[in-house]
């Protein structure tokens, strides 16, 4: 569709429209965090694992990650308006479905669904906003549209915490099905259709192999961690996920049109800075997985207490993020990203420190520390990422940062909850020795377990509790540690292959589109 030169004369309604879209996907996953513990609890929630809530995480953020290239291809050729419809209703049905789950794997299943949702929402916006905005008016535009982003970060805990304090855990999901029907119609009254005419090819093939991959690997990580890696479930998994992955880049090597283009990891400058963005969302999703069971369990904080100390992580965000452009362009990627690891390795090193009696606002100082840092990492990854490709290649390699990104966090929950499961279990091993195997079962599965046992355990429920506390602390230590060497891993990077300083001559893309470039959107002329 031909846009105007003065822009479609509904656009900052329309922008409404795009921003209500995407806050409602965003926040109900800041919400489920907060959420982790009830769902957990026999009697309040579903009674589901520590393996079951890692796929609740990580079904949506898989299928969403496989689907991110499809879904925007798919935008392309039958039109954003209808794609970003249908993926709202899916959304909001999943949503419906997640609030009335009887069962987590239930809830895992519709969590997935929420994800194929999310995927034809989140490149659809973008689309749509590059469509109905001219140029000058575009990085205005992306700048709402990022704010929205670091809004729902904010408020998403907050909103989690007062919904559980009040009313059933299925309410952080219902939340999202009246704000997508006003979605879906404001979308159909507001937003004009447009199809790109030259849309890519939809390589069907790839898209199954990653995800068939992608779920082999994760679930071969859950299910050693769970139950031990010498099980065939588990190093058949991820035989089986490598064998996949293989075939995987095999196939998208000789297509003319892959859904992920490896070929782009030969240029080294790419490849490590989408390796960077991957490790720390790696070391930071897994390190926000744990922290909320020290809140909630061995601290004893409510959903909405422990909610409010996930903000100080958003605030720094919102307040850093905007001004980290103009540090890599004074200081280049090399040297901020390497700081921002820094930082985000140093507060997850902090969490080596925390036990039962630490001071809380510790803890909130380390979500701060690690907020200030990421806001440093995005940019300089995403400034070298579109640096190190030619302009035609920078939606398909900002959509390959995204996917990574996505993946690095789904694979950090699952590892590191691996960590957590293991080293709990070995502590908790004498403690629960003289209950019933069923109760002992339960104990020795999660934390969530031990405090569901003990409150049936009568004079032996203290000791118990301490003792499931104690090996809490010392898991988490462990996993603390394999977020800090993750995220070191990632200064390694930064240093050794991120670019220092460019000549002057040289801009660095500005913050509008650099957000638009990492969600695959190329900013071009009308």
């Amino acid at each position: 569709m031909d846009v105007p030169h003065t822009g479609h004369p509904r656009r900052w309604a329309i922008l409404g429209v795009l921003v209500i879209s995407l806050l409602v996907v965003v926040l109900d996953n800041t919400v489920l965090n907060v959420a982790l513990r009830t769902i957990a609890d026999p009697k309040a929630g579903l009674g589901a694992s520590q393996g079951q809530l890692e796929w609740a995480i990580n079904s949506y953020t898989l299928v969403f990650a496989g689907l991110l290239f499809t879904a925007g291809i798919l935008a392309d050729r039958l039109g954003r308006r209808i794609t970003l419809t249908v993926g709202l209703a899916l959304f909001g049905l999943a949503s419906l479905l997640s609030a009335y789950a009887g069962s987590a794997d239930q809830l895992i299943g519709a969590r997935a669904l929420m994800g194929l949702g999310a995927a034809a929402v989140m490149p659809a916006t973008l689309s749509i906003i590059a469509n109905v905005f001219e140029p000058h008016e575009r990085g205005r535009a992306i700048g709402v549209w990022a704010g929205a982003v670091g809004l729902a970060v904010a408020i998403g805990p907050i909103v989690g915490g007062l919904l559980l304090e009040h009313f059933w855990w299925g309410s952080v999901f219902l939340i999202n099905v009246p704000v997508v029907i006003a979605g879906v119609v404001l979308v159909s009254v507001l937003v004009p259709e447009s199809r790109d005419p030259r849309p890519g090819r939809i390589d069907i093939i790839g898209v199954l192999l990653s995800i068939l991959g992608l779920s082999l690997l994760t679930y071969g990580v859950i299910e050693g961690g769970e139950n031990g890696f010498g099980r065939p479930e588990s190093w058949g998994s991820l035989a089986g996920a490598a064998v996949v992955l293989a075939a995987f880049i095999a196939y998208e090597r000789r297509i003319p049109f892959p859904s992920l283009d490896v070929r782009l990891f030969t240029n080294r400058q790419f490849s490590a800075s989408t390796g960077m963005i991957g490790l720390v969302f790696f070391a930071a999703m897994g390190m926000m997985f744990f922290s909320a069971f020290y809140l909630q369990l061995v601290r004893g904080y409510g959903p909405l207490a422990s909610g409010a100390l996930f903000v100080p992580f958003a605030v720094a965000q919102m307040v850093f993020a905007p001004r980290s452009a103009a540090m890599v362009k004074r200081f280049g990627p090399k040297v901020v990203g390497s700081a921002g690891l820094l930082l985000v390795a140093a507060s997850l090193a902090g969490w080596l420190a925390i036990d039962a009696t630490t001071p809380i606002w510790i803890v909130g100082a380390l979500f701060f520390v690690m907020g200030v840092g990421m806001a440093n990492v995005m940019p300089p990854a995403t400034e070298s990422i579109m640096a190190s490709l030619p302009r035609e290649k920078a939606g398909v390699g900002s959509a390959v940062s995204n996917t990574i990104r996505q993946v690095g966090g789904a694979l950090g929950v699952a590892a590191l909850g691996a960590v957590l499961s293991s080293a709990y279990r070995d502590g908790m091993t004498d403690a629960t020795a003289s209950l019933p195997a069923a109760a002992r079962d339960v104990a020795n599965e999660s934390i969530s377990g031990a405090y569901g046992v003990a409150a049936q355990a009568g004079p032996g429920a203290p000791e118990l509790i301490r003792t499931a506390n104690d090996s809490f602390i010392s898991a988490m230590h462990y996993a603390s540690l394999g977020t800090t060497l993750f995220a070191l891993l990632g200064v390694l990077v930064a240093v050794l292959w991120l670019p220092g300083r460019r000549p002057a001559e040289a801009p660095v893309p500005s913050t509008a589109e650099s957000l638009a470039e990492e969600q695959g959107v190329e900013l071009v002329e009308a």
